[in-house]
This record gives C-alpha cells, structure tokens and sequence, in this order.
C-alpha cells in the first residue's frame, strides 16, 4: 500500500492540535507565545518551500547541483551554530565548516557507497536525504558541545591554568572540557538508544513504513541512521574543537576572547 497523502485542507486541520500547547503557553504566561507562532509560521513556509526545490533537485539529479546545495546547507548549519553558541567567528567558523563538510563526506558516502552499495553516490533521492539527516544532527551536537566546552573553560580557566603549571601539555589540559562537552552533548543520543523500538518509534522508521517499506528494512535502515548521525556528530565535534582551540589561544596557551563582546 503506497503513501497516503494529506490534502493541505487536512494539514490545516492537523496544524490546529497547537492550540493545545499555544493555550498554556498563553495561561502561564511565558513568554513563548510569540517564538512559538513565529517558529510555526517560518517551520510551514520553509517545510513547503523545501517541497518544491527538493522536487526539482531530484528531477535534475546533477551530482555538482547536489554538492552545492550541500555546501548551502553545511554555511547555514555553521551559522546557525556560530549564533547559538556566541563564540567569535574568527575562532569557530571554519572549524566548523571543516568538521561539518569532512564528517558528512566521509560518513556520508560510506553509507551510500559501501553500505547501500549505490552505483551512484550522489543520486539526489539518497544523498541530499543523508547529508541532511547528518547535519541536522552535527549541528544539534556542535551547539551544545561547542557552547559547553568554551563556557567552561571560561568559567574554569584556573583549573586549565593549574594543568598547565604541572606539567600537562595544552592538549592534556583541554581533556577534563572535552570529557564534559562530550558527555553533555551524547548522553541523551546514548539514552534514546537504549529504548530505541521499546519505549519509542523513531520518525525515521515510523516515516518509512507510513511510506511503503516494510517493518524489517524500516528498521535496518533506522539503526544505520543512528549509527551515520552519532560517527558524523563525533567527527565533526572532534574536528571543530581541535581546530578552533588553535585559534582560541596564543602561543603561550593563554586563552584569548573566546566569546562575543556582550555575552
């Protein structure tokens, strides 16, 4: 049985189940009302503009296309991450865009070239999927390991120092901060591993059986999209922090203005 399709009469009715989070968020006053309407208003347009271009990428098929729109995607997630995080962009943009493009390519075509075992690894309806399943996902991880790892280590400075003063190279003062980014930012991707088809259906696999596949290749494909997304997070994080730390301290391993001004 193919896909059943949802008329945008139906998604409009669909869109009116928050109401249910909008009215708390109005009765507690929150101040999330106006992010939430605003979240939802940009989520349908952009969701729906994506439909139309996603359409026409697939109809051309052109591996240079496919690569540029890549390339869109990892400056958009760099961005968004030099945002979240506040960390200056002369320290972090192109750790991240490195971090970002090496883990995606590499994780990325593995699957598709040794794992699937497609002829054509950059087949729009298999590659621009994947590359956004993993950069969605790299971005989530960069955040908020970026962000914790730098924010500790400013507040913490005298413990990195004190590493220093004993002995331990710079790289070796750095680790207790990379430990704690780590396990902050994979302890709940861990978590949700653990219950993954006991307590919850991942969007992935519930996505493609809604869509036709069967429950056994659903789930082959599901637990190799946690497998790609948790090898690409790592990657690209290990990468950002080990590019951006050379930036974020001089030649005497004295940390510089790490932040933006203001924050």
């Amino acid at each position: 049985m193919g896909t059943i399709d949802i008329s945008y009469l139906s998604l409009c009715v669909g869109l009116l189940l928050l109401l249910i989070p909008i009215y708390y968020i109005w009765r507690y006053e929150t101040k999330l009302l106006k992010a939430i309407c605003v979240g939802t208003v940009r989520m349908v347009v952009q969701m729906l503009f994506i439909g139309v271009y996603l359409r026409y990428l697939f109809e051309w098929n052109n591996p240079i296309i496919n690569l540029l729109w890549v390339f869109v995607m990892v400056y958009i997630a760099s961005e968004t991450a030099l945002i979240r995080t506040r960390v200056c962009r002369s320290i972090l943009m192109m750790p991240l865009v490195v971090g970002f493009v090496v883990a995606s390519v590499l994780v990325g075509l593995y699957f598709l070239g040794i794992v699937l075992g497609l002829n054509n690894v950059f087949s729009a309806q298999y590659f621009i999927p994947i590359m956004g399943i993993l950069l969605g996902n790299m971005l989530t991880v960069n955040v908020i390991a970026v962000g914790t790892f730098y924010s500790t280590l400013h507040r913490e400075q005298n413990l990195y120092y004190f590493l220093l003063g004993n002995g331990a190279s710079r790289s070796e003062a750095l680790q207790p901060f990379v430990k704690q980014a780590i396990v902050k930012s994979f302890s709940p991707t861990i978590a949700n591993m653990a219950v993954m088809g006991l307590v919850s259906l991942p969007g992935t696999m519930i996505g493609q059986i809604l869509g036709g596949s069967t429950p056994n290749v659903a789930i082959k494909y599901q637990i190799m999209i946690v497998v790609i997304t948790m090898s690409a997070s790592m990657l690209s994080l290990m990468i950002a922090i080990k590019l951006s730390s050379k930036r974020a301290f001089d030649g005497y391993g004295r940390m510089r203005q790490v932040f933006k001004k203001g924050n």
